[in-house]
């Protein structure tokens, strides 16, 4: 690319932009690429998908809007940003519900085809928004980008519809310029997709150079800016979501063991994609089962278990209220597997693209008895993979079944991933515990109902089942023998200690980092182990005077933790199916201690 010597070009350390517009406006699409793009130009890149629940919302209204925002960054990133630096609305209801998060004199790209009467209604505005004042605190480009769509791909003869839907191409044409960014990754991914849709790739192809080219010749642009590489770790690096992790675990999981992998799920969000990454690579290892209901997944994953196989079961909220009984089932059969609940927001069938944290006290206490189980929580996208790992060595050495409590906010995000080196990869030991049906002179007996603890035969004996709960309970405390002990963000003793765990880690580690860099007596621990705690935790909490807990529900963590640990643990919530901010959670954290 040559430089043009009349423009301004502006470096930056890091840019948050936001595509938004209908849920049919392929605003996902056009993030992932721009997301694609930029961290194979070696930016560290983070993402926040926000899309409505409804498979087709009520077009141009505001419970229709799809957005895609992503931070790109030539430092090191851990959110996808709090304000955006740059917002793409494709229609008035894009506008209106974005805008909010556009910084003074941010960058607004605007669709004008879309800002009509009509649409104004659909969004609630009284006024043309273009006109009335609203937007003179932003720099406004207002384009006919639909228009300008239509003329460039008139020439393949489309459908009014399909060439309209190209509009989205032209519009991160049009970013890719102004953020000096190729064209020729999306270029190669429309050929790749649409291989046996000729006039669909070339038409799509044409809109994205004739956004470039518009943007390049049409003098409205003074600047462009430009955002260099990221000082990461060497090594390669495949751009990865939640979702994806647990599914590239799973065929690890099968190389590295040469065993058979069940995964059974029924379809619900945002677990589903789970299902969708591991039936691609299916083979005589892997078997992924859509089961017809929640209770048939999990009881196809205890039977999995029973015999010999890496057995999982993938779900959220809804799903994971009703494995609870045979979920029950694989304690008392002391079977090892593995439970992944993507969490989203509640109760019922709550918002179910919207993330949330509040399964823990159900994945605690969800069952009838006692029934203890390992609990752990993966804190980033590409911390998925490791904790999946993680889980069915526990699973394994000591014969139980695991919950893995993801979030919907982990499950689609994005960040770039250091692929592993796959020696590294720790191997799962089998258990000589763990004994295949029909393996000669090693026969037993299995069911749910109550063992004696030397004969495994049925027991109704009170002291027994007190034996045997205490077995249970002892059984899962061990863990704490075998993961890491916890460590620590700051210095080990002082003032205040932030506790997190699961997806609000990006935000809280960025919160912390920045009070530290002001001179606050602060630490912070993110616990991924959740029962049990990891066994130094109590002498961390017992060396600060104020503990807090963020996360996104109504206090679950710092409920355990005030109960296990008698502290005065203080709780900071949210619960609006967003992740933290980062400057909120700074307000948050100094309220907090002013007090």
């Amino acid at each position: 690319m040559n430089i043009t010597p009349e423009l301004k070009f502006i470096e930056h350390d890091t840019v948050v932009i936001r595509f938004a517009g209908d849920s049919g406006d392929g605003m996902q699409i056009t993030g992932n690429q721009f997301t694609t793009t930029s961290a194979a130009m070696g930016n560290d890149v983070h993402t926040f998908p926000d899309f409505p629940a409804e498979i087709r919302a009520p077009a141009g209204t505001l419970p229709g809007v799809s957005g895609f925002q992503l931070s790109f960054s030539s430092k090191e990133v851990h959110t996808a940003g709090d304000q955006l630096n740059t917002l793409v609305a494709m229609n008035p209801a894009a506008l209106k519900v974005n805008l909010i998060d556009l910084e003074e004199g941010g960058l607004l790209i605007i669709n004008e085809n879309s800002f009509n009467e009509k649409e104004f209604k659909k969004a609630h505005y009284e006024t043309n928004p273009l006109e009335n004042g609203e937007l003179e605190n932003f720099r406004v480009f207002q384009f006919p980008i639909t228009d300008l769509t239509l003329n460039a791909v008139k020439p393949f003869k489309l459908t009014h519809s399909h060439a309209s839907k190209c509009k989205n191409m032209f519009a991160l044409g049009i970013i890719y310029w102004l953020y000096y960014r190729p064209i020729e990754p999306t270029i190669n991914w429309l050929t790749k997709k649409f291989e046996q849709k000729e006039n669909i790739r070339d038409a799509n192809i044409a809109a994205l150079k004739a956004g470039y080219n518009y943007a390049l010749t049409i003098g409205l642009f003074t600047e462009r800016y430009i955002v260099k590489k990221a000082k990461l770790k060497p090594g390669k690096y495949r751009q990865i979501t939640g979702n994806e992790a647990f599914a590239l675990g799973c065929v690890v999981l099968t190389k590295q063991n040469q065993k058979t992998l069940l995964l059974s799920g029924y379809p619900i969000t945002p677990a589903s994609a789970v299902l969708q990454h591991v039936s691609k690579y299916q083979s005589e290892h892997i078997r992924v089962f859509q089961a017809e209901d929640e209770i048939a997944a999990m009881s196809a994953t205890v039977g999995a278990a029973y015999g010999g196989a890496l057995a999982m079961t993938v779900t959220s909220g809804p799903g994971f209220d009703l494995k609870s009984e045979a979920l029950g089932l694989a304690v008392m059969t002391e079977l090892p597997c593995v439970v992944i609940n993507v969490q989203r927001a509640g109760p019922s069938t709550g918002m179910p693209t919207k993330t949330e944290q509040a399964d823990l006290l159900m994945a605690m206490y969800g069952r009838h008895g006692e029934c203890p189980v390992p609990i752990l929580a993966p804190k980033s996208p590409s911390d998925c993979f490791d904790i999946i790992i993680q889980a069915f060595q526990i699973a394994v050495k000591y014969m139980t079944p695991v919950i893995i409590l993801s979030d919907g906010y982990l499950a689609t995000s994005a960040e770039p991933w250091l692929i592993p080196d796959a020696n590294t990869i720790p191997k799962i030991n089998s258990s000589e515990n763990w004994i295949i049906p029909g393996t000669k002179d090693k026969e037993f007996r299995l069911g749910g109902l109550e063992k004696d603890i030397k004969t495994g035969h049925i027991s109704y004996d009170p002291q027994n089942h007190q034996n045997m709960v205490n077995k249970r309970a002892n059984k899962i405390e061990l863990i704490k023998d075998f993961i890491a002990e916890q460590e620590i963000m700051g210095k080990s003793s002082g003032e205040t200690l932030i506790i997190s765990w699961g997806g609000t880690y990006g935000s809280v580690f960025t919160a912390v980092e920045l009070l530290q860099q002001d001179g606050h007596d602060i630490a912070l621990i993110h616990l991924r182990n959740l029962n049990p705690f990891p066994k130094n935790l109590k002498n961390i909490l017992n060396n600060f005077n104020k503990i807090l807990v963020a996360e996104l529900n109504m206090g679950q963590l710092c409920k355990l933790i005030r109960a296990e640990f008698l502290v005065d643990a203080k709780s900071i919530s949210k619960v609006t199916g967003k992740p933290f901010l980062v400057n909120e959670l700074c307000e948050m954290i100094l309220s907090q201690i002013k007090k």
